[in-house]
Order: structure tokens, then C-alpha cells, then sequence
């Protein structure tokens, strides 16, 4: 017998199906010389301290760093995954062969492997290695079946991704929050998390910190056509005043008209970060949210594998676009002109050196029309239906001319566009118009070097604005690029190696950052909160919150999956950096900052899964209203009283110097009514 080990019930079925392994029992199914059974995602995780040694149950400094000689993996505490291991590890004990039927990624990997060691599997494995759950492919992948070896570098990435959150997060989550929370608020610290909390929290400040400053545009009107002062900004009115007064009895002469055709090739196809980001700008769709409509059409068979990093197709995909494109039934009238035609085969679609374990997002040759689609999925599989579609379509092709011109001794510039060929555009006509650029005349009159005549010159003044805030789909971007503002998708490509979290952990990173209180939303824009804040002021090691470093972790981390990087070396150049923050968090004399949760959060679980702490947390004051601005209220920090309104620029802070720690609420409000009549 052979026992196929999937990732989820739902895929168990349909592999059962294929299979020919009919007979329901509780746990799996059987039969044609095959048991189909499942997990539910992790049945395991790596030991808590406490498992590895009574010294490590409680939390003190003395402990510091935590570093087992040998991490090992325990079943998670819970009756229906222990029931469910323990048939796995029945069907292993009878079986002449395992075949790994996980999700083909470095998590699917991790959560196979450590069930098999966790069941003393001794018999040969074999792994199914496919992008779409799709009868077709799941046939062909089982008449490909790859030894488990072959993925032996995934599984060392995903061990090594694993053992390095559980020592970073275990040991700096103990060490700050021993060390700078004196009433015991766990401070989370993670190896991902941290550093995107910290771009948060670095963006707000650019916007607190932001001093507007006026500036002035000078313009004319020439044949209703306008022209733009090529000098761009000026930043004092007297000089710009001085410039209009040097024009307005000129006339603008025609001094070089340039006309180019170009091309604009179609929008690359999606990876998961680029369809969470389009997600979250067109219908406010968190990443997460996106996430699971995703994968839950991959389930249902109508898109590939969406965890991916990639946004090429591999070059044995080009022969099945055909039919693709003819499943796709509600999109008939988008797909006709392409069909019984030879479809062009673009570098910018496949290109093999650009995919390795999976290709980009695309639909697959089921009908979307026979699936049942909730209203947000359809939403989603529009976009990638449309984004493929697209991919085959002619470039879109434009006219853009340009015209100089001078008013006395000042340059003005004229710029216009007009689209000859919608080309792919045709299929996103209702927004090529929010892409029009606002110095864009479109459509121009005939002009000729020489001409000149009359003009309508203006001033117009404008002020300066800060950086907008973080959006989720602005903060996957920044997370993919470790913390660089990158639009061109070529040099975003160049940059996910060393971007920060992979595509499949980014979102719960997110979402864990809002668990823990540490950041919030308001409308779409994401901010941090006073313990987001204090907690990154707090943490001095730049290692601890740096973009830029975490993405250098990842890049290796990369190679390891590669095979071009030692696992092993990972690890010991992360235990060498935990023992340096270590060192120096110990050596640190200074107090920190006050370290507050508001709205009386849930107690947060420590970073890599350890449910129990004995460190308890700090409560606000919710009955003292902070006496200067009569917005907030009083909560007790480290060193100090301080108002929960410190986010949105309230300062108020009494210390623990003039004012006890250990004041009742009472005591606190009549000292506090007494400080205010001064």
C-alpha cells in the first residue's frame, strides 16, 4: 500500500477521487492499493522552552540566551490533531511507501516533514509536486512523481526560517520585556515583525515631523494648450512674481516640437504580493482577506498555487494557453480575438531562469462559471482572469509630443499623449483615463518650430505634502522590497530577493501586529499605536528593526533553498547575533521608554507559538481623563503617568518622581486636579 499525505481534507478528497480510493474510514480513505489522508496544516511545532529544561519555565534575565543544543518538534496540544497524527502514523506503520502530498511550498515542505519525523517514518517517500488542483494536473503529477531528496534544500530553508523566529522571537521577546517592562506588558519581538512595525512607525514620524512648505508653479496658456515653466518649482513668490512680470508683454515662440511613437507592453501577471496590493487599492481587501480568497479558488480548482514570488509563467505552460483561454467562458468576448490564432510567446511572460518552484498566478482550464464563487472571490478571480487575458493582447500604442517653447529668456515645456491602439488597454477601458497625468494635454494642435503669438501666463501656488501613510497594499510593497519605494517592476523583480517575510507569511504578519495592538487602521490608512511606538523606541538594536538587515537574513534564506547557503551557517551567525543583543540589552543603563497597551488588549502570544507566560500586563486608567487635553485618559507607564492620546500629539507625562507609581486612582486624581490649578 502506499499512503498519500495532504495538506487539507478537501485536497484529500479530490486526490482519493483521482486515485481511485473510494472507500470513506474514519480519518482517510482507501482503496486501488492506496490510504489518502491529511493534516490540517501544522500538526507539529518546534518545543517551548519549557520542554527543553525546568530553567527555561520561568522568565528571568539569568536564562538569557535560550538556545536548545538540539531544537526538536512536539504534536501541538490539541485532542482532534493528536487523533488525526495518530492515523497518519498507523497508515506509515503499513504502507510500502509515503507520497507527499503537501502544498509544493517551503510551509507545505516544513509541515510534511516534521510529521513523518514525529511518526518514525523509515520507508521510502516520494513527493507530488504540482500548481493547480485540477484533475489534469493532479494526474500528471503523480506520473512525475520526484524523490523526496529533491526537496531536501526547501525543507532546510523551512527548518532554518523556523528555528531562527523561535530564537530571535523566544529570547528578545523575554529579554526586552524583562528588561525595560517593569509592570510586565510582553513586549513581542519578532524576527519579521519588528522591522515592519518599525517602517510603520518610521513613516508616521516622516509625517508628524513633516514642515509644509509653499512653493510656486508658473504656467501659460498658448493655442488652450499648457505650458509648464521648466524650471519646475519656485520656492519664493517675489522671484516668481519678477518672472511673471518678465513674460506677460512677450509672446511664446516655438522653439522645438519632438513627436515619438511608443509602445506600452501589458501589466505583468500577478505573484501574491501584486495581487494583495491591486486587492487592497480596488476594493480594500486586507492582505490576509485576499490571501484566503486566493488559495480558496486554488482549492476549487479554477487558479494555480497562489504562494508565490513570481510573475512568469515557465515556458511548458505556452502550449496550454489555448485551452485555457477557452474555459474561460464568461470572458468569451474578451478571448475571441485571441483564439484559433498562433498566441505570441513574450520574454516578459515565460521565461524559465524567472521561475522556480511555481509560476505566476493564472486561472486554469476549468470553467469559473461551474465553481461556486462568493461575491469576493469573483472579485478576485476577475483580476487574475483579466491580468492573463491581457498578457496576450497587443501593446498598447501611443503618440506623445513634446513642445518647447520660450517667453523672453524662460523655457516652458508642453507635453501631450494620445493613444493610437488601445491595444491590451481595451480591456481596462474605464480606467485609462485615472492615468492620464495632470500636465497631459492630450490630443495637441499642429505647432511649428517659429511660430509664436500671445499667451495667458499664471502663478499658482502650492504647498508641499508629507508622505502618505502606509495602506496595507503600500506596506506589501515595502515589505517585499525591505523598505524601498519601488515602482518599476523591473527593478521590484531585482529586489525580492531581498525583501522582508516571504509572500505567504506577509499578511499574517500584518494581522499579528494588529493582534498585539501594535498598529491600527483608520479607513485604509495604517498607523502605530503608543505601544508600536514606545516598543521600537525602546529597541536600540538596529539588528532587532532594520528593514535592510532582516531582507539580507532572507536573501540567505533564499539560498539555502537554493542550495548556494549553508543551513548550519545561518544558524550559527543567528545565534551569534541573539547573543549579542543579548549582551548588549544587559549592558544597557538606561531606564527605556514607557511601555503602555491601550483598549485593554487580548494577553498577545509570544512570537513562536509559546502559550504561556507568567508575565502579566499594565492596565490604563480608564477612569482618569488626562487633564490637558480631554481627549484621553491616564495610563501607567514604566517611568511615568502618561495620556493615551500620545499619538495624536498629547505630551502630557507626570513621573513616577512627583507623582508614586503606587497611587490609587483616587490619590492619582486629586494630585493630578491640584498640579493642573497651578
Amino acid at each position: 500500500m502506499k499512503v498519500c499525505v495532504t495538506e487539507k481534507p478537501s485536497v484529500a478528497r479530490d486526490i482519493a477521487s483521482i486515485l481511485g480510493a473510494n472507500t470513506r474510514r474514519d480519518g482517510y480513505f482507501e482503496g486501488n492499493g492506496y490510504y489518502v489522508t491529511w493534516t490540517f496544516g501544522h500538526l507539529c511545532t518546534l518545543k517551548e522552552p519549557a520542554d527543553y529544561t525546568d530553567n527555561w519555565k520561568r522568565w528571568s534575565l539569568g536564562s538569557l540566551p535560550m538556545i536548545p543544543p538540539r531544537f526538536g518538534i512536539k504534536l501541538i496540544d490539541d485532542e482532534g490533531y493528536k487523533k488525526q497524527f495518530h492515523v497518519i502514523e498507523t497508515l506509515i506503520s503499513q504502507a510500502d511507501e509515503v507520497i507527499n502530498c503537501g502544498d509544493a511550498g517551503q510551509e507545505g515542505e516544513l509541515i510534511q516533514r516534521w510529521v513523518y519525523q514525529k511518526a518514525q517514518c523509515k520507508i521510502p517517500v516520494k513527493r507530488l509536486w504540482i500548481s493547480s488542483l485540477t484533475d489534469e494536473s493532479i494526474r500528471e503529477g503523480f506520473s512525475q512523481l520526484k524523490p523526496a531528496d529533491d526537496f531536501n534544500n526547501l525543507y532546510f530553508a523551512g527548518l532554518s526560517r523556523a528555528i531562527g523566529d523561535w530564537m530571535l522571537g523566544m529570547n528578545a521577546t523575554r529579554l526586552y520585556t524583562l528588561k525595560y517592562a517593569q509592570s510586565r506588558n510582553v513586549l513581542s519581538i519578532g524576527r519579521v515583525q519588528t522591522p515592519t512595525l518599525a517602517l510603520i512607525v518610521n513613516r508616521q514620524r516622516e509625517i508628524e515631523n513633516f514642515v509644509p512648505e509653499d512653493y510656486w508653479e508658473i504656467k501659460t496658456l498658448y493655442r488652450e494648450v499648457t505650458f509648464n515653466s521648466t524650471k519646475g518649482r519656485y520656492k519664493n513668490v517675489d522671484e516668481a512674481n519678477a518672472v511673471i512680470e518678465s513674460i506677460k508683454s512677450h509672446p511664446l515662440t516655438v522653439t522645438k516640437v519632438d513627436k515619438k511613437n511608443g509602445k506600452e507592453a501589458p501589466p505583468r501577471l500577478f505573484d501574491l504580493t501584486s495581487l494583495q496590493v491591486e486587492c487592497n487599492k480596488k476594493f480594500s481587501f486586507t492582505a490576509d482577506d485576499t490571501l484566503k480568497y486566493i488559495q480558496s479558488l486554488y482549492e476549487k480548482k479554477v487558479t494555480t498555487y497562489p504562494r508565490v514570488d513570481t510573475t512568469y509563467l515557465s515556458e511548458d505552460i505556452y502550449p496550454k494557453v489555448p485551452g485555457i483561454l477557452q474555459a474561460l467562458k464568461p470572458y468569451a468576448a474578451l478571448t475571441a480575438p485571441l483564439l484559433n490564432k498562433k498566441l505570441p510567446k513574450s520574454k516578459k511572460v515565460f521565461d524559465n531562469s524567472k521561475v522556480t518552484d511555481h509560476h505566476a498566478i493564472i486561472p486554469t482550464n476549468v470553467d469559473p462559471s461551474r465553481a461556486a464563487l462568493t461575491r469576493e472571490e469573483k472579485l478576485v478571480y476577475n483580476l487574475v482572469a483579466k491580468r492573463f487575458i491581457a498578457a496576450f493582447y497587443p501593446d498598447c500604442e501611443f503618440a506623445t509630443t513634446t513642445v518647447m517653447a520660450m517667453v523672453n529668456t524662460t523655457e516652458f515645456k508642453a507635453t501631450g499623449k494620445v493613444i493610437l491602439s488601445e491595444g491590451w488597454r481595451a480591456l481596462y477601458n474605464k480606467d485609462n483615463d485615472q492615468n492620464k497625468k495632470d500636465d497631459d494635454n492630450g490630443l495637441m494642435p499642429q505647432f511649428v518650430v517659429g511660430e509664436s503669438g500671445p499667451h495667458k501666463p499664471s502663478l499658482l501656488k502650492k504647498c508641499t505634502q508629507p508622505p502618505k501613510p502606509y495602506t496595507e497594499g503600500s506596506l506589501l510593497r515595502a515589505m517585499e522590497s525591505a523598505g524601498k519605494t519601488v515602482d518599476d517592476e523591473e527593478l521590484r523583480e531585482a529586489m525580492k530577493e531581498n525583501g522582508i517575510g516571504r509572500p505567504s507569511t506577509r499578511a499574517a504578519i500584518i494581522e499579528t501586529l494588529f493582534k498585539r495592538r501594535y498598529i491600527r487602521k483608520e479607513r485604509k490608512s495604517l498607523s502605530a499605536t503608543l505601544a508600536g511606538v514606545q516598543l521600537i523606541d525602546t529597541i536600540k538594536e538596529e539588528l532587532l528593526k532594520s528593514a535592510k538587515l532582516t531582507g539580507l537574513w532572507e536573501n540567505k534564506l533564499r539560498k539555502i533553498e537554493r542550495g548556494e547557503f549553508s543551513a548550519q551557517q545561518f544558524l550559527e551567525e543567528l545565534k551569534a547575533m541573539v547573543g549579542e543583543v543579548v549582551l548588549n540589552v544587559l549592558r544597557d543603563n538606561d531606564s527605556g521608554s514607557i511601555i503602555v497597551e491601550q483598549d485593554k488588549p487580548k494577553k498577545p502570544k509570544s512570537p513562536a507559538g509559546e502559550k504561556k507566560t507568567r508575565a502579566p500586563r499594565i492596565k490604563s486608567i480608564e477612569e482618569i481623563t488626562c487633564p490637558v487635553c480631554g481627549k484621553g485618559h491616564m495610563v501607567k507607564g514604566k517611568t511615568a503617568y502618561g495620556c493615551s492620546e500620545y499619538r495624536n500629539g498629547c505630551k502630557t507625562v507626570f513621573p513616577f518622581t512627583e507623582y508614586p507609581a503606587d497611587l490609587t486612582p483616587a490619590k492619582l486624581r486629586q494630585a493630578l486636579k491640584k498640579k493642573t490649578k497651578q
